[in-house]
């Protein structure tokens, strides 16, 4: 009982010696690095002696593996931590980390399997006091695989919601450009007319959901070119409302109010389209009543201000249950249609430029969205 007692002690000095070893300082005395308590660190970190045995097994290790500390610590590290790889392999005996070769410095980050099937991803570091000498010290890293698999799952969704919407379209053109290749002389001019306007209609929707992919890989790589110019946002939303009143809406639906003098505002103008697009297409297609509009300047937090849209409607609205979830993927309220994927866009976009956006309730009972971007420079003055 009194062996187990002191091992919290020795297990934190044994990190704090690693992480020394790691980052070159030597010395834990004199370094803030070596004040660091291995059960902050938010990965799992185990770490065996000379002899094989583990000295370190700290909180994050026992939330990962479900093994308890107690049950680790002082024991042979292929025996506390038997991890195989997903061919049944012991990993252990495959690495060798004490007789293998003595240029290894350690192991990648893998996917490996305990007992019972649980996955963690690991990560080994050889620690030697020379190049070429014993192994003096083996750190392994452990995380969950949680946040891989939501990833995978993201991804498959991605998938399945591109096939799906692809699938509609595709089959359209090939449906209407077959008949029309094989029987062109039995239709007339108006027919022909319909079938070639559907299938523009069509390819049009795919090249509109092949540039949301395009989007989406570029946000998330965070490679999102923008083109900075003057950018009058009062005309951008007057052009985007005689859009939608040119394609059937009730010119009265719409009220939009600017407060004036707005800041010059040097932003990327097809992106800025693209957000007003989204917005007010959702709030004619989603809500109900006016849509109404608001311009304004907005005061920045350092000084050089900006300019805030607000799209509102007064529709049912969203609900509050929900609200954390709008400008996620996939997220599509409670009427089915379209990819899911256009409020995700529109957040990286604002957020590209440095601004915000938020999502609420409208004074009319429907929702709100609101955008600020901020005054910015264009790309050859900053």
């Amino acid at each position: 009982m009194a062996v187990g007692m002191s091992r919290p002690r020795q297990t934190h000095t044994a990190a704090v010696r690693a992480i020394d070893d790691l980052d070159g300082t030597g010395d834990s005395a004199g370094d803030p690095v070596g004040a660091i308590d291995p059960d902050h660190l938010p990965d799992g970190l185990v770490v065996a002696d000379e002899t094989g045995r583990i000295v370190c097994f700290n909180s994050a290790a026992t939330r990962i593996t479900a093994i308890p500390r107690a049950a680790a610590l002082g024991r042979p590290l292929e025996h506390a931590l038997p991890l195989e790889d997903l061919k049944g392999r012991r990993w252990w005996t495959l690495t060798d980390p004490y007789g293998g070769l003595v240029t290894r410095v350690g192991q990648p980050e893998r996917g490996l399997l305990l007992p019972g099937g649980r996955e963690v991803l690991v990560s080994a570091r050889y620690v030697r006091d020379t190049p070429k000498g014993p192994v003096r010290r083996v750190v392994v890293s452990l995380r969950g695989t949680e946040a891989r698999r939501r990833s995978e799952r993201s991804d498959a969704e991605l998938i399945a919601t591109v096939a799906h919407e692809l699938r509609s379209p595709l089959t359209s053109v090939k449906g209407f450009t077959a008949t029309l290749l094989a029987k062109w002389e039995r239709f007339t001019d108006d027919q022909k007319r319909l079938m070639l306007e559907t299938v523009d209609a069509d390819a049009n929707r795919v090249t509109r959901l092949i540039a949301e992919l395009l989007d989406i890989s570029r946000i998330d790589s965070g490679r999102l070119e923008l083109r900075r110019q003057p950018v009058d946002v009062s005309a951008a939303v007057e052009r985007h409302v005689q859009a939608l009143t040119a394609a059937g809406q009730a010119p009265d639906r719409f009220l939009v109010r600017t407060r004036q003098p707005l800041p010059d505002l040097w932003a990327d103008p097809d992106k800025v389209d693209q957000v007003l697009g989204n917005l007010l297409e959702n709030a004619v297609r989603h809500g109900e009543g006016t849509v109404t509009i608001d311009i304004a300047p907005a005061p920045g937090g350092s000084g050089e201000g900006g300019t805030a849209v607000t799209v509102s409607d007064e529709g049912p609205g969203i609900p509050e249950e929900s609200m954390g979830r709008v400008f996620t993927r996939f997220w599509r309220g409670s009427k089915r249609g379209g990819t899911g994927l256009g409020l995700y866009i529109v957040k990286g976009i604002v957020e590209a430029h440095g601004g915000s956006i938020a999502v609420g309730r409208g004074p009319g009972g429907g929702a709100e969205f609101r955008f600020v971007l901020p005054v910015s420079t264009p790309a050859y003055l900053s």
